[in-house]
């Protein structure tokens, strides 16, 4: 009889180390809720304000980029409402939100910032800059785009987040976590700590965001954004569109378009390239702030 070979088990790329990170803590927005907020870097600087991808936490999101976006000021990541440890809600909009962050910069004692989004982050940083211009000193939008196409987003969404859903349901929501220091146990070559940020968000949630994102268009008034802006566009991206991308990054003034050879889900899945495409938009918009406003210190490298 033929050798029956094993069953060929699901992986992921390999997943960037997970590093120090920086405690974090509860934060109460008056009137709105509560979230979990990681606050760290130097304070004499701008504030990069990090806004994370649908169905994921601050933390999912950002982890490998951290340290590379304190070398230009202080970096703030939180759970937006509906995600993670976020403000709990029976309604999800992206114009909450963006309102959110403001009132989180507010509890912060943040003045001004630059929100830094992914995905869905993306839209709700350009809708930052629409609700409370005042506020941004800067845009950095990374696998953006200005409107979604609804057949693409949600055949990605109930593909691969719906897979993951199945395979990991989620707890009852609890305390904030803290990753554990060990990535070695795990599924599938995941890390546990990681699947417990992703299950932390409801499939309710999932669901409810992703009908936000495909009702989000900004083009109408995009091309009005007078802040000085960086697009990171995602060469291999199969929900957004490498088109939707460029056509955001040209129509707003100055915009600096960075490409990277890379997917969707690379600010975690392909940070090896996603990292320093990173850095190179958030450098562009530190230096057009700093020649503009010229209070800024420059940073090294």
């Amino acid at each position: 009889m033929p050798r029956l070979s094993s069953p060929r088990l699901p992986s992921l790329p390999a997943l960037a180390a997970l590093g120090e990170i920086p405690p974090g803590r509860t934060v109460d927005l008056p009137g709105r809720g509560s979230t979990y907020v990681i606050d760290s870097g130097p304070q004499d600087g701008p504030t990069y304000l990090l806004l994370h991808s649908l169905a994921c936490t601050g933390l999912m999101t950002w982890y490998p980029a951290l340290d590379v976006v304190k070398q230009f000021g202080r970096v703030v990541v939180f759970d937006q409402r509906c995600h993670g440890h976020g403000i709990s809600s029976s309604r999800f909009l992206l114009e909450d939100c963006a309102d959110d962050v403001a009132a989180l910069a507010d509890a912060l004692g943040i003045r001004t910032f630059v929100p830094v989004g992914y995905s869905m982050g993306s839209l709700i940083a350009q809708l930052v800059w629409r609700r409370h211009p005042q506020r941004v000193d800067g845009l950095v939008l990374c696998a953006a785009a200005a409107a979604v196409s609804r057949a693409s987003y949600e055949r990605l969404a109930t593909g691969v987040f719906a897979a993951f859903i199945d395979a990991f349901s989620p707890p009852l929501r609890g305390p904030a976590l803290t990753p554990a220091s060990s990535v070695a146990d795990g599924v599938f070559g995941v890390p546990q700590w990681l699947l417990g940020q992703f299950r932390s968000t409801s499939p309710g949630a999932i669901t409810r965001a992703v009908a936000e994102v495909t009702r989000f268009d900004s083009r109408p008034w995009v091309g009005d954004i007078d802040v000085p802006t960086s697009v990171v566009v995602t060469l291999r991206d199969r929900a957004f569109g490498t088109a939707r991308q460029r056509w955001l990054a040209g129509r707003i003034p100055g915009a600096h378009e960075v490409p990277v050879d890379a997917g969707h889900a690379s600010c975690t899945l392909q940070s090896a390239k996603f990292v320093p495409a990173l850095r190179e938009a958030i450098a562009s918009v530190h230096d057009r702030m700093l020649a503009e406003a010229g209070r800024f210190p420059e940073v090294s490298g």
